[in-house]
């Protein structure tokens, strides 16, 4: 081989080792446009940086790009960090990118919109899913760091307003790499075991990369599954993640959060005694309208001395049967007249003939007088029935069956219906529905009118 002849695998070698040993080569920092993007199955990234002049490949191992917190895509300007190297296999000169960020837009930022752009789309965001929070929940999670001003002003908050809830604390990390985990975890223990009616999720205020947990498709995910409904708290009111979106409830902070899912026990205790108030002042009211009643019923005279009543109803059956049979003595006294007149006109009629006539009309008009009489009798006795309903719902005795009784004087008619009739040592007749009880009066009180 001629002096000074390099093989290819040589020459390869003498580039890589004179990038390798240019510092300005390593450690930099190139911007350009992604293309021909791809991820094997073995989690490393592929894709070549470009500009309107020239391209260089890139790599990015699966160790590396595993902290990513942004999907890239063709067309997405960036900033790759990393060393120049050499490729000896395919003598291409690339970047081993140590990071990546978005080119003018952070890579926390640019994920956050990522994974709400993807999670709207599914409809985890959805007003019809969400869930209302129970009025008066028995046990209420705080799914939230052991530590910190976050839970302590939960924790008293509850107590002030609602001391008879159990409270739970799930502790977990609120930021960090474990952190989107184990609010996952402790989301899912809660739901799963059915260890609260209600549970609380988030922490106190941070930056936009503190709160990043909270914007993590993981725990979104978590939130969504959950039976148990979730009111998230991340921040300050100003502060928004990906978890307020799909929770049932946002609040704008941990204290807000914890006045959301619990009412203020004083302020129910007073509405339930002004209800009471209400409801015995209308029971008053209603008892008052009752006893009146009573009382106008009680001083009714058909109460106060039955006998008259009977005594009327007596008059007018009396009078109706009188009618009755001075109408039945005139509907006869009629018919007889009239038979009598037919009786001479067919005394002129030739005997045989007379009586053959006289025999058909007499059966016609017995005919004719039974159905009158019929249909009279039985219009008056439907009076009659109704005459005598009438009497019956006022007969004493019918009261009489229901326990009641009606007081005489001894040896008189008149009803006893005042105690200023009676003085202690009289006797009196009480009348009962199936006979009377001979009765000394032993006392005389007067009727107290219970409380």
């Amino acid at each position: 081989m001629p002096s000074g002849v390099l093989t290819v695998s040589a020459l390869t070698a003498k580039i890589k080792n004179a990038i390798q040993s240019n510092t300005d080569l390593q450690g930099i920092a190139v911007q350009g446009e992604i293309s021909n993007f791809s991820q094997p199955a073995s989690g490393h990234l592929y894709f070549t940086l470009k500009d309107d002049k020239a391209r260089l490949r890139v790599v990015m191992f699966a160790g590396k790009a595993r902290f990513l917190r942004f999907q890239m895509k063709d067309g997405m300007r960036v900033i790759v960090q990393g060393s120049l190297d050499v490729f000896e296999r395919s003598g291409d000169y690339q970047i081993y990118a140590e990071s990546v960020q978005p080119d003018g837009v952070g890579a926390l930022y640019l994920a956050f919109e990522q994974l709400k752009e993807k999670l709207d789309q599914e409809g985890l965001f959805r007003l019809d899913r969400k869930r209302s929070l129970p009025s008066f929940p028995n046990r209420i999670a705080l799914v939230t760091s052991a530590t910190g001003a976050a839970v302590r002003d939960m924790i008293t908050t509850l107590r002030r307003r609602y001391p008879i809830g159990h409270l739970l604390v799930v502790p977990v990390a609120v930021q960090g790499e474990d952190a989107p985990r184990q609010i996952a975890e402790g989301i899912r223990l809660v739901s799963d075991e059915k260890l609260a009616d209600v549970m609380i999720v988030g922490r106190g205020g941070g930056s936009f990369e503190e709160l990043f947990a909270y914007n993590t498709e993981i725990v979104a995910r978590a939130i969504d599954a959950s039976t148990v409904p979730v009111i998230s708290a991340v921040g300050h009111e100003t502060d928004t993640s990906i978890a307020d979106f799909v929770a049932d409830v946002r609040a704008a902070t941990p204290t807000a959060a914890a006045e959301l899912v619990a009412p203020n026990l004083p302020d129910v205790l007073l509405h339930v005694t002004h209800l009471t108030k209400r409801m015995q002042s209308s029971l008053d009211a209603l008892v008052k309208y009752k006893r009146e009643r009573l009382n106008r019923i009680l001083e009714h005279r058909d109460l106060k001395d039955p006998m008259h009543k009977i005594a009327q109803l007596a008059e007018e059956v009396d009078a109706l049967e009188k009618q009755l049979k001075d109408h039945l003595y005139r509907k006869v006294q009629g018919d007889l007249r009239h038979f009598n007149q037919l009786e001479l006109r067919l005394a002129k009629v030739p005997l045989g003939k007379r009586i053959a006539m006289e025999s058909s009309k007499t059966a016609l008009l017995q005919n004719q007088l039974e159905k009158s009489m019929t249909n009279y009798l039985l219009l008056k006795e439907k009076s009659w029935e109704r005459q005598v309903d009438k009497l019956s719902l006022l007969n004493p005795l019918a009261v009489m069956k229901r326990g009641y009784a009606v007081v005489f004087e001894r040896d008189a008619p008149s009803v006893v219906s005042s105690i200023n009739q009676i003085q202690p040592g009289d006797t009196v007749n009480v009348e009962l529905s199936d006979g009377w009880l001979d009765c000394q009066v032993w006392g005389v009180h007067e009727h107290r009118e219970r409380e």
